[in-house]
């Protein structure tokens, strides 16, 4: 995947890892469009003149459109849409009332996700090239228990996406899976303080994008054990490891 020379859209891309992606998008010489529900959040992260950014709700369809009409608009020659937009959110499935966590994990993460897509995908077939960049987790692999549903979205996003591969197959649009680790941004270091430093992931990332072919899963080493953790039998043992933070829970 050509990192230097795109036109790239980033749903999701006013803070955190979409921010960083974006600035080192923009640092490889293309242009750069993010989109968030606060688009101020944009102008802390990244020199507004040169990365511009659009409002938008992945919960709302209407936004959703909106966002991808102005995004078009002034760049007809968009090339690469990258889904970050998520929230992780904690639970306690003890608790009946988790279900607001619940759905709004599902409403942001998974379809949020799939309204995205589903925004730009014609242009990118009419385009006749083009990438997406969806963007699961190694939770989704191999579960936080308490983070239940984050990590249901996510391997759903992960399915998704394998299906969105082999629908768009010889159309000329690219798709390809992101899968972080715990990383040192959106409060994920208070939780994990082993998280992966988000240069460092960076700089993982933007290698193996640059890789030929692009990877159909983008996955640092950092993930990789809880990407393969059933294939090479630690799943129960990590599994087992990660459930202790139940024990932060009230009443736990």
């Amino acid at each position: 995947m050509d990192v230097s020379n795109r036109t790239v859209f980033i749903a999701g891309g006013t803070s955190g890892i979409g921010a960083g992606l974006a600035s080192r998008f923009r640092a490889a010489g293309s242009t750069v469009v993010v989109g968030g529900r606060r688009v101020t959040d944009a102008d802390a992260d990244a020199d507004a003149d040169e990365i511009e950014a659009v409002t938008i709700d992945v919960t709302d369809p209407a936004s959703v459109l909106a966002a991808r009409d102005a995004v078009l608009a002034a760049h007809p020659d968009l090339d690469l849409v990258v889904t970050m937009s998520g929230v992780m959110l904690t639970e306690d499935l003890r608790d009946p009332a988790h279900v607001a966590e619940a759905e709004q994990s599902v409403a942001v993460n998974l379809l949020g996700t799939i309204r995205v897509v589903d925004a730009f995908t014609p242009h990118l077939l009419a385009r006749g090239q083009g990438d997406v960049l969806t963007v699961t987790s190694g939770i989704g692999f191999t579960p936080f228990p308490l983070m239940p549903t984050y990590g249901a979205t996510k391997a759903a996003v992960h399915s998704y996406t394998e299906s969105l591969r082999a629908h768009l197959a010889g159309t000329g649009v690219g798709v390809s899976e992101l899968v972080p680790p715990a990383v040192a941004t959106a409060g994920q270091e208070q939780l994990n303080p082993n998280a992966l430093p988000l240069d460092a992931f960076l700089d993982e990332v933007i290698g193996l994008l640059s890789q030929d072919p692009t990877p159909h899963e983008v996955i640092v080493e950092r993930a990789r054990p809880l990407r393969w953790s059933e294939r090479d039998g630690t799943y129960d043992e990590m599994l087992a490891q990660r459930s202790r933070a139940l024990a932060s829970l009230p009443g736990r």
